[in-house]
């Protein structure tokens, strides 16, 4: 697996070229209040999840502040299966671009 963490402009050129999903690991009642599209899988069901993200060559794991996503990104994500895969972790969370909103 390649991780990287990237920051907003670049999490921004990657969604317009659709070349990556974004799973959002936050609980279903923060991903209702605001998000930024993509899947909402909770940090708790990313494991028994992933096989959702095997269709994908490139994952954008994000959560409020980079807290949780750092750690689905790192630690939940490691798996055999996605050793060929690029897992990116967004940097500072999604609060950032609430700010801009």
């Amino acid at each position: 697996m390649n991780y990287s963490d990237i920051t907003l402009p670049e999490l921004e050129q990657i969604i317009v070229s659709k070349k990556a999903i974004v799973v959002d690991v936050r609980e279903p009642w923060e991903f209702e209040e605001f998000n930024i599209g993509g899947l909402n899988i909770p940090l708790a069901d990313i494991r028994e999840r992933r096989v959702e993200l095997m269709l994908f060559q490139q994952v954008v794991v994000v959560c409020t502040n980079g807290t949780r996503s750092r750690v689905a990104a790192k630690d939940y994500c490691r798996a055999e299966a996605f050793s060929e895969k690029q897992i990116y972790h967004l940097k500072g969370g999604i609060l950032e671009v609430e700010d801009l909103i």
